[in-house]
């Protein structure tokens, strides 16, 4: 029988395929941004309450959702199109962009639910993801609302490969409309999965769909054979790309 493996900082991390039946593969160990590198290049992530150890996790199945799988309700894409409409307007009221406040979007997506107490994004794993932020591999999508935070998404690019960490909304549809772009930014990049991790029916609904650890680490590690893509900062339209970027094309 499987026994939870216990790691100091030094230690290797353990082959995935030795987990418990949940998915707990190791316990232990820091969150350097090192460190994390090391775990999600194995298909390995944290996700442990505050005051406890660090706990590793490789679940199988895996939810992963493929960019070109993505379902759009038809609020959505109504609402999509009228975004459209005013993108790159000084009038716009709405507003999709990437890396102007990751610090605030990881904040947000800590902040306990409706019938949640805590939360696992702890100060200490902001801190890592904000480190990782800095060294060039997390990132956020940030929905603006009239100028403000209304909803949002980190995670991380590592190859041609996205892991979604989070999301949150403080209006209606506004962490929908952040994964809307998130979509059409990476598909122009190369990227077609997204790593959702833990299944549930509202990811299920956007197109997530569950697959067995052997068949995601056969996807992830195809995409980790490339560079990640230049990533950049600023505003995104709904073509994927970067406005700076649209904005400079002759």
């Amino acid at each position: 029988m499987a026994s939870l493996i216990w790691l100091d900082d030094c230690s290797p991390f353990p082959d995935p395929e030795s987990a418990l039946p949940e998915g707990l593969l190791a316990a232990g160990a820091n969150l350097t941004v090192e460190r994390l590198s090391q775990a999600y290049h194995r298909g390995i992530f944290p996700w442990f309450n505050e005051g406890d150890p660090v706990l590793w996790w490789s679940p199988d199945p895996r939810m992963v959702l493929a960019c070109d799988e993505f379902r759009l309700s038809q609020s959505l894409s109504k609402k999509l199109r009228q975004i459209a409409r005013s993108e790159g307007s000084a009038s716009a009221r709405i507003r999709v962009t990437t890396n102007l406040d990751f610090a605030a979007v990881i904040h947000a997506c800590s902040e306990p639910r409706q019938a949640q107490h805590a939360t696992w994004i702890s100060p200490a794993v902001q801190a890592a993801y904000t480190a990782w932020h800095h060294a060039g591999a997390a990132h956020s999508i940030e929905t603006w609302i009239d100028g403000k935070l209304a909803g949002g998404l980190y995670g991380v690019c590592l190859g041609r490969f996205f892991f979604g960490e989070s999301m949150f909304s403080r209006a209606t549809d506004a962490s929908k409309i952040a994964i809307a772009y998130l979509i059409r930014f990476l598909s122009r990049r190369g990227i077609h999965h997204i790593d959702c991790q833990q299944q549930t029916s509202h990811l299920a609904s956007l197109g997530a769909k569950p697959m067995s650890r052997q068949q995601f680490m056969v996807l992830l590690n195809r995409a980790l054979q490339y560079a990640a893509p230049e990533w950049g900062r600023g505003e995104i339209w709904q073509s994927g790309e970067l406005a700076s970027d649209k904005q400079e094309t002759p």
